[in-house]
């Protein structure tokens, strides 16, 4: 029979918003995967899988979460992590993988499963969804993504402002994640394109850090490599003018 390796998204980090699905599914599996960096402190995917599993079922596997700029020394951490979950693998019948937010949004899990795949052929790849940073911040926030037939753009800005400056401009709303590093240039971005005063960001979503404010507290100081904002869309008409 052949193993199964699976992605359990268990959301931004508040442990009460992991579905029923997915707390069943890391019970259910032999080994509970967890990501952590190299150096070694407990990441949320693992703070959270510790409110459903007992840690004797959890294996703690180094990747180079941190790593943006040396491609070579974070492919070689994905290669020896994926040879450590091949390896158990080859001896449990299911492995889940916890990563933070959905298994199939930007998510290490999908590096990981193409690894694990060509190593260990015939693993049979699952994954369970979780509640995304952005839905998560919407709640907490009061902030609407959609209404209508307006549209939703999710950006990364891990590379710089250029892509949510260019997503800006267009009439939905914009999410852009992983922004912290660069706040003074999401700020100015948003300044520029008239979107500052409804726009919202959150970082340490549900834990006792937790922050939501105004964008428009957006200062030049960097903020936490996790952060979110929600930038919605402009809208006129009314009730349903959208629709």
């Amino acid at each position: 029979m052949s193993s199964r390796l699976i992605g359990v998204g268990v959301g931004p980090g508040d442990p009460e918003l992991v579905t029923v699905k997915g707390v069943n599914a890391l019970r259910d599996a032999d080994v509970v995967v967890v990501p952590v960096m190299d150096t070694g402190e407990r990441g949320r995917a693992e703070a959270t899988v510790l409110h459903y599993v007992g840690a004797e079922k959890v294996v703690r596997v180094v990747f180079a979460l941190n790593e943006r700029t040396d491609r070579a020394r974070r492919e070689a951490a994905w290669d020896t992590a994926g040879e450590r979950v091949a390896g158990l693998l080859r001896d449990n019948g299911a492995v889940a993988f916890a990563t933070i937010g959905d298994p199939n949004v930007y998510s290490t899990f999908t590096y990981l499963a193409q690894t694990v795949g060509d190593l260990v052929p015939g693993t049979v790849v699952e994954t369970v969804p979780g509640i995304t940073a952005m839905q998560d911040l919407a709640a907490r926030s009061g902030a609407v993504l959609t209404e209508g037939t307006e549209p939703l753009t999710l950006v990364p800005v891990t590379a710089g402002a250029a892509v949510l400056k260019e997503a800006l401009r267009g009439p939905g709303t914009v999410v852009a994640y992983k922004f912290g590093r660069q706040a003074a240039e999401v700020a100015e971005a948003l300044r520029e394109s008239g979107r500052l005063d409804d726009a919202v960001w959150g970082s340490a979503l549900g834990l006792p850090e937790e922050s939501v404010r105004p964008a428009g507290e957006l200062g030049g100081a960097p903020l936490p490599y996790l952060s979110t904002l929600i930038a919605p869309a402009r809208r006129e008409g009314g009730r349903g003018g959208k629709l």
